[in-house]
């Protein structure tokens, strides 16, 4: 069978399966509760206008409009107007990720994101304008039109993070803005149940075996089978959750049967969302996978 290729962004928006849904502005500072903590998705905060003051963990941060924030929707924040006479017009955007990639996404935001909405990415503005737009004059057709300029968002901030990916030189935006390692990303974030081994995922890279995985470690904070494997226990995971079984689980996330399945799970279930530093040193640690 055929598989077609997709784009870096492409495939990590097919492992993400994100659902944006757009609030009501704002014209006043908010407490930006926490969503309930097993929930799995971002909170954008457009500030349209006026200046804000975000508040976390007792350090203060100003940001001028127009820009976004984001920050994971377990995470609360205090947000303030500046002044009084500086009013602030915030728009909430919540993005409910549903995909297997969700967990090792979020891990990017342990801290909540501050993004100008600069010309450098025509797509932030243009949906910003779209949404304000829309907010300020409803008419016929508002919900479909919002659901679509809130994709359009989505896909801009992510365009936008893989171009500037930080100054850490790691993590997975990082890992999409290397030319060669997004090749291996792609591979595995496009068929996760593929009996990917370090071979195959250096010969996607274009790299020998050892550079492949060093580098991939170097940047992904964690070997490529540690990588694979949280994706894999992700899809088996919703599989169990949606009540599909163990045995259905196991073979739609690659695993050899519903015993190693068993296994990963009662081991592994907390050690998607931990520390870089949990995760074995050695560059490549394969889970046991099909071979188609």
């Amino acid at each position: 069978m055929s598989h077609v290729k997709l784009d870096r962004l492409s495939a990590l928006l097919e492992g993400l399966a994100p659902v944006v849904t757009i609030g009501t502005p704002s014209e006043a500072a908010l407490r930006v509760e926490a969503h309930r903590e097993s929930e799995s998705g971002l909170e954008l905060h457009l500030l349209i206008s006026g200046r804000a003051e975000l508040k976390v963990k007792g350090e203060l941060q100003t940001i001028e409009s127009p820009a976004l924030l984001v920050a994971q929707a377990r995470q609360a924040l205090d947000l303030q107007r500046l002044t009084t006479e500086d009013p602030c017009r915030l728009i909430a955007v919540h993005v409910k990720l549903t995909g297997p990639i969700a967990p090792l996404f979020l891990e990017e935001f342990t801290q909540p994101r501050t993004v100008p909405l600069t010309n450098d990415e025509p797509a932030l503005g243009g949906a910003m304008a779209m949404i304000e737009s829309e907010l300020n004059a409803p008419r016929c057709g508002q919900p479909a039109l919002l659901n679509r300029a809130g994709d359009i968002l989505f896909i801009g901030l992510l365009r936008h993070l893989v171009a500037h990916p930080g100054a850490h030189g790691n993590g997975l935006f990082n890992g999409l803005a290397d030319p060669r390692i997004a090749k291996a990303l792609v591979a595995m974030h496009q068929r996760p149940a593929f009996g990917w081994d370090l071979e195959l995922l250096a010969l996607e890279a274009g790299m020998s075996r050892t550079a492949f995985a060093t580098k991939f470690h170097a940047i992904m904070r964690r070997p490529p089978g540690k990588y694979l494997a949280a994706i894999r226990l992700a899809i088996a995971q919703r599989a169990v959750d949606m009540g599909q079984g163990l045995k259905v689980a196991a073979r739609l996330a690659g695993y050899q049967n519903s015993s190693a399945l068993s296994r990963a799970l009662a081991q592994s279930r907390r050690q998607v969302q931990k520390d870089s530093h949990l995760y074995s040193s050695r560059p490549w640690n394969f889970p046991p996978t099909n071979s188609a």
